[in-house]
């Protein structure tokens, strides 16, 4: 019964985004849905960059063990970031009409600047959309009953996800995340009413947790303790920024003002909604303490689905997993297309300058349908946690791209040199504090990493000159403001183009 109803529940998936997928023409449309995107669709959209595997099994696993305090990356640090973005470059980037970050990286310092960058983030993609895939295994393999292993599941999950991603772009997966938002938010309070019917009420559950330390947030007054837990707050709140996912998303709407509100509205709902999965693993340790004990020992991530599957009826584990998939696919398939996006956009497009939308647009899905294969493999062979996979995607973007984006829009004297230096430096330190120290390090190795970007822009870009000169922030609104009014009136004197 159960697999029957997740079976119709892919099906109407699929459709929906292959429905959708007829309405895109242009390399625009896949990239950024055209940009014309409402406010609600950007707020469920935003809301699903996050709301994935790890919200559902990986924080609510982390938080059963670790409290509060475990879980200070994802949600405080990732909701922040969208906050963050939405307030501080939400505008400047939505002004611009690129499709890319990359392209940010090409005009305001170089070509050499773009590769690098693109290829920080396309790399911090690799455990993020593998811990997605891993997660689809998992479901596939609960909801089985063990009919379908997991690497079958994975297998199946990802060619699920490419089919309509492949052809649909962000046009797909914005409607297809605006209804399942509602599915997901639908799916997970009613289970939650269920769990607090089992417990004795919400309360008892919160006092429980209270009583148990799980509620405590700040680390004890040990400076190395603080410096873990800033790094893992500041890894996923300002590595998360320089990411394509994000940016595609806050560039998909229709004016600048929604690209701003989307952004702070999707991040201030997944803050909160995250909490749902948090109370509802919580509770499973009250409702059979011996068996999620051993599960916590074993593998923490089977908490949440054994309890759906163990103590609540039919129907509400229909709803459950509905909800859960629906959340991994419309991650994952952002995930996917995000890279793939970038590296056809900055990379592959540099070398082919004369490339017409069309086979642009073909680039694109070939690209898309590489990474997921890479990814697939990456997955299979990978003995990371959910949460572990997440949390490390972050330090490549952390350590290499943030500081050139954020000097960039914010630093009139930023220059090339300076951002050359940033990306160097930063990777640098990052992997070398990471293989000769590792674990032992007091300081996280992205914080270093973070730090010597810092000082390779400043002084860098304070030097005498050996690279070129990069050009100011203002003087690309300037040009590209040129450029989108020259696209406008050409869309005038055209209209049967569009």
């Amino acid at each position: 019964m159960l697999i029957w109803f997740v079976v119709l529940y892919l099906m109407l998936s699929i459709g929906i985004g292959l429905y959708v997928a007829t309405r895109v023409h242009t390399a625009k449309d896949f990239a950024v849905a055209g940009r014309h995107l409402p406010l609600p669709v950007v707020t469920a959209t935003v809301f699903a960059t996050w709301f994935g595997a790890e919200a559902v099994f990986g924080v609510s696993a982390t938080f059963v063990k670790d409290g509060l305090r475990g879980v200070v990356a994802d949600p405080f640090g990732s909701s922040l970031c969208l906050i963050i973005a939405g307030f501080f470059f939400a505008k400047k980037l939505y002004k611009l009409n690129i499709l890319t970050l990359g392209d940010y990286f090409r005009l305001r310092y170089n070509r050499t600047v773009e590769v690098l960058t693109t290829l920080c983030i396309v790399a911090s993609y690799l455990g993020w959309v593998s811990a997605q895939i891993k997660a689809l295994g998992l479901v596939f393999n609960v909801v089985t009953n063990g009919f379908v292993n997991q690497t079958a599941g994975m297998i199946l999950g990802a060619t699920i996800v490419l089919t309509y991603t492949t052809f649909g772009g962000m046009l797909s997966v914005a409607i297809l995340d605006f209804v399942q938002m509602g599915v997901i938010m639908g799916g997970m309070l009613y289970i939650g009413y269920i769990v607090s019917g089992l417990t004795g009420g919400v309360e008892l559950v919160v006092n429980h947790a209270s009583a148990a330390g799980k509620l405590d947030f700040f680390p004890p007054p040990d400076p190395w303790q603080w410096l873990t837990f800033l790094g893992a707050w500041m890894t996923m709140m300002l590595g998360s920024i320089p990411q394509q996912d994000v940016f595609q998303r806050i560039t998909s709407a229709k004016t600048a003002t929604i690209a701003i509100w989307g952004s702070i509205l999707g991040g201030t709902i997944y803050f909160c909604f995250t909490f749902v999965p948090m109370f509802i693993a919580y509770s499973a340790t009250l409702i059979d303490p011996e068996l999620f004990t051993g599960l916590l020992e074993s593998d923490s991530q089977l908490v949440l689905p054994t309890l759906v599957l163990q103590h609540t009826p039919v129907f509400a584990q229909a709803i459950f997993f509905g909800a859960v998939l629906s959340a991994i696919m419309s991650c994952s398939s952002a995930t996917l297309l995000a890279p793939s996006v970038a590296f056809s956009e900055n990379i592959v497009r540099g070398f082919f300058p004369g490339m017409g939308d069309h086979q642009f647009l073909r680039v694109m899905r070939i690209t898309i349908v590489c990474f997921t294969a890479v990814v697939l493999g990456f997955a299979l062979y990978s003995n990371a946690s959910i949460f572990k996979m997440v949390e490390n995607a972050y330090k490549v973007t952390l350590a290499g791209a943030f500081v050139p984006l954020f000097f960039g829009a914010f630093w009139k004297r930023a220059t090339t040199q300076g951002a050359l230096a940033a990306i160097f430096g930063g990777l640098a330190a990052w992997i070398l504090v990471e293989l000769l120290v590792g674990e032992a390090s007091l300081v996280p190795p992205q914080l270093i990493g973070l730090g010597v970007s810092m000082l390779g822009m400043v002084a860098g870009s304070l030097l005498p000159q050996w690279v070129g000169h990069a050009t100011p922030a203002a003087d690309i609104h300037a040009a590209l403001h040129h450029r989108a009014a020259a696209e406008t009136h050409h869309a005038a004197e055209h209209p049967h183009h569009h």
